[in-house]
C-alpha cells in the first residue's frame, strides 16, 4: 500500500486541500503499471469522496488533458517570440546561493532542464528570479503555482476543461521527496476560477500572493 495526496479546489484561500488517500500502488516504471497505480489512487479516493471527477495530471495520464497539463508539455512565453515548458522556466528560475538563475535552461527540453548538473552544485536554494522579478521562498509552493496558473490561463479551451473536473492527483508525486506539484497546481486554478478570482489574481504575481495565498508571506510580496 501507499499514501498519495488528492488536491480538491476550494472557494477560499488557498483554495486547494489536501486529502490523503492510502491505495494499492503497483511497481515498475511501465506506463501499464503508472496507470493501474492511478486507476487504484482514483478508486479509493473515490470511495471516500463519491461524485469527485478526477484528472491524473502527467504524462503517465489516461486522458489526453492531463498529459497536456503536465509541467514537462504545458507551455509559456520564454520571450516575445519564443516559449519553454513551465518544468524548464522553473529551473531556469532557481536562484541558489552559489549560483543561477540559470536562464539559459529555458531553451533546454524539460527533462534536460531539470537533471542540469548547476542545479544540485550551487547550494541551498534561496528564491527565484523571473524575468527581473524577484520572488520570495516562502510560501514555498507560491512561485510555481504562479508560473504554471499563468502558463495554463494563456488557453482558455484548455482552462475550460480542466474546470470540468473537481479533483487531481499527480502519480508521480510525493510529498516525502518534493514541494511542488503540478496537480496542486491545477486545483488552485480551479479554486480561483470557483471562487471568481482567478482574473484578478492573475493581474500579477503580487495580486496571485494577495489571492492566492492572502499574502500569506512574511518575507513580503515579489519583488524587482
Amino acid at each position: 500500500m501507499a499514501r498519495r495526496p488528492v488536491f480538491i479546489p476550494t472557494d477560499d484561500a488557498p483554495y486547494v486541500v489536501e486529502h490523503a488517500v492510502e491505495f494499492q500502488y503497483y511497481p515498475g516504471f511501465s506506463l501499464q503499471q503508472k496507470q493501474r497505480s492511478i486507476a487504484s489512487l482514483h478508486d479509493s479516493f473515490l470511495a471516500d469522496w463519491p461524485g469527485r471527477k478526477t484528472l491524473e495530471v502527467s504524462s503517465k495520464s489516461t486522458v489526453g488533458l492531463g498529459i497536456r497539463l503536465s509541467a514537462f508539455n504545458l507551455m509559456i512565453h520564454a520571450s516575445d517570440d519564443a516559449e519553454c515548458s513551465v518544468e524548464a522556466a522553473f529551473q531556469a528560475a532557481k536562484k541558489f546561493e552559489n549560483g543561477g538563475p540559470y536562464a539559459d535552461l529555458m531553451q533546454t527540453s524539460s527533462r534536460q532542464a531539470k537533471r542540469d548538473p548547476r542545479l544540485q552544485q550551487s547550494g541551498r536554494l534561496i528564491g527565484f528570479e523571473f524575468f527581473g522579478k524577484r520572488f520570495p521562498f516562502e510560501p514555498k509552493t507560491y512561485f510555481y503555482d504562479w508560473l504554471y496558473a499563468s502558463a495554463l490561463c494563456r488557453d482558455k479551451e484548455l482552462l475550460k476543461q480542466v474546470t470540468e473536473y473537481s479533483a487531481f492527483t499527480d502519480i508521480e508525486f510525493n510529498p516525502k521527496r518534493s514541494i511542488n506539484c503540478q496537480a496542486r497546481s491545477v486545483a488552485k486554478v480551479v479554486g480561483l476560477w470557483q471562487a471568481d478570482e482567478l482574473t484578478a489574481a492573475l493581474e500579477s504575481p503580487e495580486s496571485f500572493w494577495e489571492i492566492g495565498f492572502g499574502g500569506a508571506s512574511t518575507l513580503g510580496p515579489p519583488q524587482r
